[in-house]
């Protein structure tokens, strides 16, 4: 293992792996409600293309592995490619970040494969207003009931993913804080990004604003997470049996301390969530690559990996949804 860095010096160690751009929820910060044009099942790689695109990048120095989607556990027969992914020599932790609605059924298989941890995405505790936000029929008790299954299995710590939205779910930041206080949970607050050219996003709240709310509570003092790799800025509360998380990519960006790269459903490696820059590794994958050649592709997109996206300057990446980068 030789270590991979960009052009700026950052070490890169991530790669998050979409394995399907498909899901059963249609999020409004995540795909149009009418759904997205689905790729086929030959434009998506199969297991064994993800293994052996796993194992290139091991060789580089890449040791963490987050398996993404759409959402992931809609994939048949996940835990195999976990399976696959834990013999690899060099990945010492594999993770997941799911919607949680299909957690509680393969909870203890994926535990079993070899996955480490998982992130579920929970944007509120309202029955109605889940609905609302997933534009699905109301699966809040079973995404509840996966957590505590991912809980019970050991697949800890479950990390909590609250993408913050005004006018929308805002108004419930003291009931997910308060969460942290009575129980174990581990939250993290998400600011909303604008993506597909819509522009600076109307229902924007920033890191600031959502502190300010949080003074009622008590003093937010700093900590470092238990595990993870990841941009999020920890605290907790006075007394608090679990945490809270900020991410922070429009107010204070992290691109300076950046360490990931992405590997979409359909086998391009994107170096930056919000650039429209990839490199194809799919047709050269299935027209004989050799491992060092794949390396060396794996090379190229880490050498155009850029400084910082360009938000602030009003670019924003036209050509996937977020469902098919994976977040």
């Amino acid at each position: 293992m030789t270590g991979l860095s960009d052009s700026f010096h950052r070490p890169i160690n991530y790669l998050r792996i979409s394995v399907t751009d498909r899901c059963n929820l249609r999020c409004v910060y995540c795909m149009p409600a009418e759904g997205i044009r689905l790729m086929s099942h030959n434009d998506i790689l199969s297991y064994e293309e993800i293994y052996t695109v796993a194992q290139a990048a091991a060789g580089l120095g890449i040791n963490k592995i987050r398996l993404t989607g759409g959402e992931p556990l809609v994939r048949a027969g996940l835990p195999k490619l976990i399976q696959m992914l834990a013999k690899i020599d060099g990945i010492d932790d594999i993770s997941l970040t799911t919607n949680g609605t299909l957690l509680g059924r393969y909870a203890g298989e994926l535990k079993s494969a070899g996955l480490r941890r998982v992130n579920v995405s929970l944007d509120t505790l309202k029955p109605d207003r889940f609905k609302l936000i997933t534009r699905r029929d109301n699966n809040l008790g079973k995404v509840l009931e996966g957590i505590e299954a991912a809980r019970a299995v050991g697949l800890n710590p479950v990390k909590l993913n609250m993408v913050v939205m005004a006018g929308v779910n805002d108004d419930e930041l003291l009931d997910f804080a308060a969460r942290t206080v009575s129980e174990e949970w581990h939250i993290r607050f998400i600011e909303l990004m604008p993506f597909i050219g819509e522009g600076t996003p109307p229902r924007f709240v920033s890191a600031s604003e959502m502190r300010e709310r949080f003074e009622p509570m008590g003093e937010l003092t700093p900590c470092l997470p238990s595990v993870g790799n990841g941009p999020a800025k920890y605290f907790r509360f006075p007394q608090a049996k679990g945490t809270v998380g900020f991410i922070t990519p429009i107010s204070e960006h992290f691109c300076f301390q950046c360490n990931r790269m992405r590997l979409t459903a359909d086998g391009r490696l994107r170096p930056c969530l919000l650039s429209d820059y990839e490199v194809d590794l799919k047709q050269p994958l299935r027209s004989g690559l050799s491992s060092s050649g794949l390396r060396g592709l794996f090379k190229e997109a880490v050498a155009n990996k850029p400084l910082r996206h360009q938000l602030a300057n009003g670019y924003v990446p036209k050509q996937r949804p977020f469902s098919q980068v994976g977040g």
